[in-house]
């Protein structure tokens, strides 16, 4: 006999198992890997934690600073922060005035702000930096002391809206370059001579010890000016960066790096804007690039110094940023070799006769590695010189850079960019009949001004969507 009741149980039993096949369904898609990017990108967001500090201030004006411009402040500075990390953590605050002094070296769980009208002024005297760990060009070596520096910290910033300057010119640090542009003249000495830049290759080339690799002193291999080297959970926030002596953000085998509202004005010799190396996890926000050198510029090291390390650069995020003067605006490589992939950029814009490309991928036979999926959306671009999107395996400078390491470059996607004036070409690309550039899409680009519209060698798969260059819809190109 049926009764109401065992009807009523069968029914409960039946809707808990459909619940159950629903919830474990509900499992297997989240569980799922994403493969639309744009919602890759938003859970690569969301990964990312932010630093947190106690509420604790450390004034340097109670260590010792005095914010006469001409007063040295290093001491102030390295007891500020020590006390601060000593103490769990908190803010070393840098009041209003002009601050000079050497290397500053961070500590986990120190937020170092500057106020509104704060300035810190570096010293341009290289004896005050001192020989550490630290990379050049894609290289590790001992050299000079980044201007400000942390080596494997944890929950570690520079906030607030005053200045950081380098204080480089034509008479300080940028001579080093040896270029007569930046005041290098014949006779001084610079990074080409024998002994420096070209040692410093040909020893990771030997596979010679990085701790055996000293430079510094007599050597001109400038310094980075901000260089995160192993570091886990930083925040660069607001800050104003001038005259830098070399790269500027240098993230440097460092995990979940947010640089959110800064702004670079700097027009020196390789005076790349943000160069995350070996790095993942990396947003880049709500910046204004104005360098003399790539706006930002992602790497994973040179050669065989990339090889040895081995760690890509991946996940990096570029977000709502204005890039204007600079040799690129969002560039991967040359020092690319242990790859570059998962790389975001959206709704910038970047316009200057100065700017020479939007997007750019630079790398060779020597650096070797893999460049994929670059997707790009949603960027106004106003003028650049050369190109909207160079491509090139056949990068070469310092000398011929062929060898044996030929690259792979795949997955380029360009969305919804409108483009005033593109220069020479919409597309510049080059690639190995061995190893051809695999995939370029350009979907809704309207670039209504540029000289030619592409110049491919040894491309695949050139995919044109409701594209349209000099008023003329593009059709794809298969091979």
């Amino acid at each position: 006999m049926i009764t109401n009741k065992s009807i009523a149980l069968k029914s409960i039993t039946f809707l808990g198992v459909f619940s159950l096949l629903i919830a474990s369904c509900g499992k297997q898609v989240s569980s799922a890997p994403e493969t639309d990017p744009w919602k890759k990108m938003e859970l690569i967001v969301k990964s990312i934690p932010e630093t947190h500090f106690i509420n604790k201030t450390y004034n340097i004006n109670d260590f010792g600073a005095v914010a006469d411009g001409k007063t040295m402040n290093t001491l102030a500075f390295e007891k500020a922060i020590k006390e601060c990390s000593a103490n769990g953590g908190g803010k070393v605050l840098v009041p209003n005035g002009k601050y000079l002094t050497g290397p500053i070296r961070l500590e986990s769980n120190v937020n170092l702000h500057l106020e509104d009208q704060a300035e810190i002024l570096f010293s341009t005297n290289s004896k005050d930096y001192p020989l550490v760990h630290t990379s050049w060009e894609g290289t590790e070596l001992m050299n000079h002391s980044p201007l400000i520096s942390a080596k494997g910290k944890t929950n570690v910033a520079i906030t607030g809206k005053g200045i950081l300057n380098g204080q480089a010119n034509n008479t300080t640090w940028w001579p080093w370059c040896g270029s007569k542009r930046y005041g290098w003249d014949k006779g001084q000495p610079s990074q080409h001579d024998p002994l420096n830049r070209d040692n410093l290759v040909e020893m990771a080339e030997k596979g010679v010890p990085v701790a055996e690799r000293i430079f510094g002193e007599g050597h001109y291999l400038r310094p980075n000016f901000i260089e995160f080297f192993e570091c886990n959970t930083v925040l660069v926030k607001d800050i104003t960066v001038v005259n830098a002596p070399f790269w500027i953000l240098h993230p440097l085998k460092s995990n979940n790096v947010i640089i959110d509202g800064v702004t670079v004005n700097s027009h020196g010799p390789n005076n790349d804007g943000c160069d995350p190396e070996y790095s993942q996890n990396v947003i880049i926000r709500n910046c204004t690039f104005n360098t003399g050198d790539d706006c930002i510029a992602i790497k994973s090291g040179r050669d065989a110094d990339g090889r040895r390390v081995g760690i890509p650069s991946k996940n990096i995020i570029v977000q709502n940023c204005k890039m204007i003067d600079g040799h690129g605006g969002v560039v991967m490589g040359s020092e690319i070799t242990a790859g570059v992939n998962n790389v975001y950029v959206e709704n910038c814009v970047m316009d200057s006769p100065e700017l020479d490309r939007a997007i750019r991928i630079k790398t060779n036979s020597k650096r070797g590695g893999t460049t994929e999926d670059i997707y790009v959306r949603n960027i106004e671009i106003g003028t650049v010189k050369e190109c909207v999107l160079r491509v090139t395996m056949f990068y070469d400078i310092y000398g011929s850079q062929v060898g044996n390491f030929i690259p792979t470059i795949k997955n380029i996607s360009l969305e919804n960019v409108k483009v005033k004036n593109g220069g020479k070409f919409g597309i510049l690309a080059d690639g190995y009949k061995e190893s051809p550039i695999e995939n370029i899409t350009f979907k809704n680009v309207t670039i209504a001004k540029v000289d030619s519209v592409y110049s491919l060698k040894n491309v695949n798969k050139v995919n044109f969507i409701n594209t349209y260059i000099n008023g003329k819809k593009m059709e794809s190109i298969k091979n």
